[in-house]
């Protein structure tokens, strides 16, 4: 049997989501979800984090680790 947890929607259509559901489920503030529309009832996912658009810039200014692996394999080839 599924875990039912109650709770109210404000005036302003906001619902709040116990602590416990946003620890277990990495719910932060300004996390987003999505309202998934069933028959007969409503589904909220949480949106998963995009890895590749986290990370996006990360590195910018720094070495491109490209130009470093073909430096280092131009002096290995100069090595042997």
């Amino acid at each position: 049997m599924a875990l039912i947890i109650k709770g109210k929607i404000s005036k302003k259509g906001w619902v709040v989501i116990p602590a416990e559901l946003r620890k277990r489920y990495g719910i932060k503030p300004g996390s987003e979800v999505q309202i998934v529309p069933e028959k007969d009832h409503l589904r909220m996912v949480p949106v998963m984090d995009d890895p590749i658009h986290t990370t996006l810039g990360k590195y910018a200014g720094k070495t491109s680790l490209t130009t470093a692996l073909l430096e280092e394999r131009k002096m290995e080839l100069e090595h042997e």
